[in-house]
């Protein structure tokens, strides 16, 4: 049985407690947007009342006020025959909350939110396949919302549930009301499309053919040359420090050890280390770690822009020599509003940098005359791009 109408609930309201009927309605129009009141679920109702009441509807109210705000919202929905979420509204946790705020601040009444939150259990979780943003576009919200509302149906039947598991299977399952889509393609799309509408036309006329591309996860390839390092490292005769004589070799020496944490010293010796044999264990695992360290975070915003352009201009297997990749890096990177007007040299050590990653890996070759990258070393182009355009959008601060 659907949910009565809030503008009948409203005027009952009005004629048995007047007194709360104008809180009422303030309060079920931020709860709904104008959407019917059925289609509003557990999680809606709690971050209304642990978030968006105290600091987008009442921030200048008294914490009194915000109370009796809340309460009349649970009389409306009371009303409606909304029991559970009636509770909520006057629920000790929620006057704990509010008061955490009045009292104690913004980062206090935040962090109590988001305990209360979780321990609901109907927030969805991160999986392998998907991290959700803290800024969600349409459709992650439409996919975390039916998630959510997923989890809370399997609480309320008193289902045993895997909460990871339910959220996976929600969001990668064909749904016939996405027209046969599933909400994981339907957010891997919207995140790639909000990659390419990046900063500068030039930026975005590289990046729009890899829109379609990128779609697809890109199958593990073998990294013999760092698999060879690590099966040496995991020896019992350890790896002598002296190694390796070129400069690739110490570039990917270092590589192992400082980047990747794969290995570490041991007296004059270097080893290997608990993730370098996890790495060493899986193909996959490897690919992953490697791909994700060619654009990794962390660098200055202004790096990764450089070598990201750097890896979509060498991922169709151009050959380039170093001062035309620097060029073009400099016109798509300068394009994105950096201030000031981006130089070869600004762009020359983040393209030099990944231009030797690659060649010490094994996935491009370079010289003084040339640069190119070979079939894997495109590949692993394309893997490291698409990581980099799916991951999950932060605040600054949380970046």
């Amino acid at each position: 049985m659907s949910a009565p109408d809030v503008t009948a609930l409203l005027a009952e309201l009005e004629r048995s407690q007047p007194d709360l009927a104008e809180e009422a309605r303030t309060a079920v129009e931020w709860l709904t947007g104008g959407e019917p009141l059925e289609s509003v679920t557990q999680l809606d109702v709690c971050e209304f009342l642990w978030y968006t009441l105290p600091l987008k509807v009442g921030p200048q109210m008294t914490g009194a006020d915000q109370e009796r705000l809340a309460h009349s919202l649970g009389r409306l929905l009371q009303l409606g025959g909304m029991e559970r979420y009636a509770a909520l509204c006057v629920s000790p946790t929620t006057l704990q909350i509010l008061r955490t705020y009045a009292r104690e601040g913004e980062d206090a009444g935040t962090s109590a939110y988001q305990q209360a939150l979780e321990a609901t259990g109907v927030l969805p979780p991160d999986v392998p396949e998907l991290q959700w943003s803290m800024i969600m576009g349409p459709e992650e919200l439409g996919a975390h919302l039916a998630c959510s509302a997923a989890l809370e149906l399997a609480i309320l039947a008193g289902e045993s549930i895997d909460r990871a598991a339910l959220t996976r299977r929600w969001l990668t399952e064909p749904r016939t009301d996405l027209g046969g889509d599933s909400w994981l393609n339907r957010v891997h799309g919207e995140r790639l499309n909000r990659w390419v509408l990046g900063r500068g036309p030039a930026r975005r006329e590289l990046a729009q053919p890899f829109e379609v591309r990128l779609h697809a996860p890109v199958t593990p390839q073998p990294l013999p040359a760092l698999h060879r390092l690590l099966t040496l490292a995991a020896s019992e005769e350890s790896l002598p420090l002296r190694l390796a004589p070129s400069p690739e070799a110490l570039r990917l020496r270092d590589l192992a050890e400082r980047e990747l944490g794969a290995i570490k010293r041991d007296g004059a010796r270097l080893a290997i280390t608990d993730y370098g044999r996890r790495l060493l264990e899986s193909k996959s695992a490897m690919w992953t770690a490697v791909t994700r360290l060619l654009l990794a975070r962390g660098e200055h915003e202004f790096e990764v822009s450089a070598r990201e352009a750097t890896l979509m201009l060498l991922a169709d297997g151009t050959l380039m020599s170093p001062n035309q990749l620097r060029e073009r890096v400099a016109e798509v990177v300068g394009g994105e509003g950096w201030h000031p007007a981006t130089s070869l040299e600004e762009v020359a050590r983040p393209v030099t940098d990944l231009v030797a990653q690659l060649t010490a890996l094994g996935l491009a070759f370079s010289d003084e005359l040339a640069v190119r990258m070979d079939r894997p070393g495109q590949l692993a182009a394309l893997a490291a791009l698409r990581a980099h355009a799916l991951r999950p959008r932060k605040y600054v601060s949380s970046a």
